[in-house]
Formats: C-alpha cells, sequence, structure tokens
C-alpha cells in the first residue's frame, strides 16, 4: 500500500511540474482545472473514508458478534457524517468553476 502511495504522490507532482508552465501561458486555466481537480480528490477522499470504516467496522463485528449492532449504528452514523463533508465539498468545488451558471 505504501509503495502504491508514493508512485500515486510522484505522478501527481509530476503533472504539477509540467502544468505549470502550461497554465502559465493562458489566462484562467488553473481556475477550471482547480474545480475538477477538487472534485475527483474530494471523491477519492469520501470513498476511502468510507471503505476504511466499513473494513473497521466488519472486522470488529467478527471479532465481538454480541456487539455487532452498536458498532453497526455508530458505523451508519459516521458513513451519514462522511457523506455529508463529501456533498458539501462537491458543492463548494462546483461553485469553484466559473462555467457553473449563474
Amino acid at each position: 500500500m505504501k509503495n502504491v502511495v508514493r508512485i500515486f504522490g510522484l505522478c501527481l507532482a509530476v503533472v504539477f511540474v509540467f502544468a505549470v508552465p502550461a497554465f502559465a501561458q493562458g489566462g484562467g486555466g488553473g481556475i477550471e482545472f482547480s474545480g475538477a481537480f477538487g472534485a475527483g480528490l474530494v471523491i477519492i477522499g469520501g470513498g476511502y473514508g468510507i471503505g476504511k470504516l466499513a473494513a473497521s467496522a466488519v472486522e470488529s463485528m467478527a471479532r465481538q458478534p454480541e456487539v455487532a449492532g452498536s458498532i453497526q449504528t455508530a458505523m451508519i452514523i459516521a458513513a451519514a457524517l462522511i457523506e455529508g463533508v463529501t456533498f458539501f465539498a462537491l458543492i463548494i468545488c462546483y461553485l469553484q468553476n466559473p462555467f457553473a451558471g449563474p
């Protein structure tokens, strides 16, 4: 897993290094990119968070089946909070786009 994160980080750094001269040439090129890039990061982060949450909850339920109901309730509440923050961040990214509408 660490190697995947390192490779992803390296690819992201390379994209930013090569994108800087392209954004410097045109006017406002980074504004269109920032909303789409932010929305992608929000979706990846939300999916990763809910995936980690579900994996931990299922593992906990397998270890202690007698408390599965309370673990499931806590998992659903935490997943709803993660989704709420994700939707809020997506709205912010949508408003960042100048072509989104009035």
